[in-house]
């Protein structure tokens, strides 16, 4: 294959995480043991340093319909009200008529802050449930797949285009982003919002590689896509949100906007731990083996002691880490969600069933947290449990981000 950001055909293997399904691919009763299972292998770009998966589940499959939920969590919701309004002060907070276009779009929870603070909001959204919810809850939403093509039929500009946690979906990598150029005015800012991929090295949080997301940016490989289509970073900075992610604002190319110091010294640290070379991504998957073998270990153990465990959340980015590691029934019971699109469904691969948190009958003595990018949140949520002697396990714990 070649390059999804270069074209090059110098690709390496560096993380093989075995057969796969599609991890958001959760099952009614009757799917079970029927789901396909895909190669889950990221390859590194010798040329721009890009790594990437090497097989491509189709987006139709992926995105036409789905079961996440932005507004299921406090701390996601939050987020995006920062977001817009940081956005807002920066760049437009005086600008009449100033116009918002989200890419990836959800239930509209990010649009709706910024219709808030007085913008127009369009979404553009490929899974027709969360459209649905969205146009439901006043945020206007073109269920479609986003690239040039749509960016055309929209014949306008916006003041701001956001893509938060799509950037690295895009099976129509380039066509997107020309859309985005093309969508964009003169004046205009794209904040782009993506997990970081020296962060997910750091943290050894290995289960943010699953097949929806194709690419893992780090700025160097961000900026090389950017570039190509004459656009240009000039300020990002990391946030905590789902355990790392980068927040960038991007503009047109020809402005000549230089990059701030803290986007310099984001290169630098880059640059300074290798963490565009190859050594570091091999490294990086023999780590996760030793991971694999301590939590097989921990768990093994819980088990002899006759602990009764649950996983807590259904995320997408769980059922990487259960079919990498071998986690199914021998050790969870069942899965526990907030989020009630997932009632009764099975986690692909492993097949545990998901439960609701608020309707539960019966208390684990351990909670396995899947969803750790939340780790604040669940804690502050269940203190009532913990001091009832309910062990919280965080397979992944990062070190925590400070603003």
């Amino acid at each position: 294959m070649n390059c999804r950001v270069c074209d090059s055909t110098r690709l390496e293997p560096a993380i093989d995480l075995g057969h796969q399904p599609w991890c958001n691919h959760f099952l009614k009763k009757e799917e079970v043991g029927k789901e396909p299972f895909y190669p889950l292998r990221v390859l590194f770009c010798h040329q721009c340093a890009t790594a990437q998966l090497d097989h491509t589940v189709a987006k139709e499959i992926m995105f036409g319909d789905h079961t996440y939920l932005s507004g299921v969590t406090k701390s996601l919701g939050e987020h995006f009200k920062t977001i817009a309004r940081e956005v807002d002060d920066r760049f437009f907070k005086n600008t009449p008529g100033k116009s918002v276009l989200d890419i990836g779009s959800n239930d509209g929870t990010q649009l709706k802050h910024f219709q808030a603070l007085g913008y127009e909001a369009l979404g553009v959204e490929s899974s027709k449930t969360t459209a649905r919810i969205a146009l439901d809850a006043g945020v206007p939403t073109l269920n479609d797949f986003f690239n040039l093509d749509v960016a055309r039929r929209l014949d306008r500009k916006f003041h701001v285009i956001n893509a938060a946690g799509v950037f690295f979906h895009l099976e129509e990598l380039h066509s997107v982003t020309d859309g985005i150029r093309e969508a964009l005015r003169e004046d205009g800012v794209f904040v782009v919002q993506f997990l970081y991929m020296k962060r997910i090295v750091d943290n050894l949080a290995f289960d943010q590689i699953y097949h929806e997301h194709l690419l893992y940016y780090n700025l160097k490989t961000i900026e090389t896509l950017l570039n190509r289509h004459g656009l240009a970073l000039f300020d990002a900075y990391l946030s905590p949100i789902h355990g790392g992610s980068m927040i960038g604002f991007i503009t047109h190319q020809s402005k000549g906007v230089a990059p701030s110091a803290r986007l310099q010294k984001l290169r630098e640290q880059e640059e300074a731990e290798k963490s565009n070379d190859l050594a570091t991504y091999l490294d990086f998957a023999q780590r996760i083996l030793q991971m694999k073998q301590e939590n097989l270990t921990y768990l093994d153990d819980a088990k002899k002691r006759g602990k009764r465990i649950y996983g807590m959340g259904a995320p997408v980015k769980g059922n990487t880490l259960l079919n990498y590691f071998g986690i199914g029934r021998k050790y969870l019971d069942c899965l526990v969600e907030k989020n009630e699109l997932r009632r009764g469904l099975f986690s692909p691969g492993q097949h545990l069933e998901v439960l609701i948190e608020k309707e539960l009958t019966q208390l684990p003595d351990i909670y396995y947290v899947l969803a750790w990018n939340f780790k604040k949140e669940i804690l502050a949520n269940n203190q009532e449990l913990i001091r009832n002697g309910v062990e919280f396990y965080f397979p992944v714990d990062p070190t925590e981000i400070t603003q």
